[in-house]
């Protein structure tokens, strides 16, 4: 067991486990000033993991995920923790506080966490000049959703959703390297379901096709539906050069077992994160798109599930480029990315693969 399992992890967890994330993120943030010397530590990338999408340069495929820094208040730590990048967000146009606490719980017998934030986050403008001027080792996503303003608060109608996309992408793009939509977020009204149906999609793309975007966008966005929800994201990204992948997202609502007790999570709102039950849509997902997609213009994210450099690898093999974690650095720790990237590479050389790029899609039949 190392320091952060035996000593920091039983600490952490006696706190509530909203709480403990926040204090994880505010001493990110405190020790910034150290990042440039923690990077050349905890960076294990090697040549054959460099992956190349849209022009961007991700030193390795492994990525810490939008939701652990919502508001973008310890990136520059994050980043020099050993990832190929980080996401951070959801952030709105506006300021949101999420859904009512509490909206975190453990299951620790699953390794897994029950969200409901509910989108929580300082709103665009803040997001955008907290980072503004960062100087990082590695890209920088921002993802971007309408904001939940709470339970009672009048439904958006779709030109409203779809002008909050606009908005939020219009101040937050000079500062990112990359946009991630956020449309299938299963923890507010709005931003749950609007999007299944493929016109109002094609018309978000539509309308963020006007500002002339110059950097690549992802489509982060439900697998329910199957092949389905494939046609629906093809069909919107296509004609607009801007859109460079897509991400698909776990099916809200949670799972029929777990090895936690039921009476502790079952009648809880919110969504299971973390055991690979949970994520089997996404990654048919993943791969039904990879078999249709054009594969010289799009790839694909996937993301959950991801505690091994085993884990990351598999979905790599089932078409995604980029992979991208979250519950696993509450439960593994800050060395988690250096401990994959490491094994990945050990794992590319095993089976004979010269890079990471020759082992995307390798199961895909």
């Amino acid at each position: 067991m190392g320091l952060y399992t035996s000593i920091v992890r039983p600490l952490a967890f006696r706190l509530e486990a909203e709480r403990a994330h926040h204090l994880a993120i505010k001493l990110g943030g405190s020790v910034a000033w150290a990042a440039p010397a923690l990077r050349p530590l905890l960076d294990a990338s090697d040549m054959r993991l460099e992956t190349r999408v849209a022009g961007l340069r991700f030193p390795n495929p492994i990525g810490l995920a939008a939701g652990y820094d919502k508001s973008g208040e310890s990136v520059a730590t994050l980043a020099a923790l050993g990832f190929g990048s980080v996401e951070v967000g959801s952030v709105s146009i506006d300021p949101s506080d999420g859904n009512p606490k509490p909206r975190l719980w453990r299951l620790p017998e699953d390794k897994a966490l029950l969200v409901h934030y509910g989108m929580q986050n300082d709103g665009a403008q803040v997001v955008a000049e907290r980072v503004r001027n960062l100087k990082l080792p590695v890209p920088l996503g921002v993802n971007i959703a309408v904001t939940n303003r709470g339970k009672g608060a009048p439904h958006l109608n779709p030109d409203q959703i779809i002008a909050e996309y606009v908005e939020a992408a219009r101040v937050l793009a000079p500062h990112a390297d990359y946009l991630m939509l956020n449309l299938s977020c299963p923890n507010t009204a709005d931003g749950r379901d609007f999007f299944i149906d493929g016109a109002n999609m094609r018309n978000c793309i539509a309308a963020l096709a006007t500002l002339g975007l110059k950097l690549p966008v992802f489509m982060k966005t439900s697998s329910a539906g199957g092949v389905a929800a494939v046609e629906r994201v093809l069909a919107a990204a296509d004609g607009h050069d801007f859109i460079a992948g897509f991400l698909f997202n776990q099916i809200p609502g949670k799972p029929e077992k777990l090895n936690t007790p039921e009476a502790q999570w079952r009648s809880l709102p919110g969504t299971v994160a973390g055991p690979p039950i949970v994520y089997q849509a996404p990654m048919a997902a993943t791969a039904e798109c990879y078999r249709r997609m054009d594969r010289k213009r799009y790839v694909l994210i996937s993301a959950g599930a991801v505690t091994t450099a085993e884990d990351a690898y598999a979905k790599i093999r089932n078409g995604a480029s980029l992979v991208q974690l979250f519950t696993a650095m509450v439960y593994e720790g800050p060395l988690l990315a250096r401990r994959i990237v490491r094994g990945l590479s050990q794992l590319l050389e095993r089976d004979g693969f010269k890079s990471v790029r020759e082992a995307v899609g390798a199961d895909v039949r």
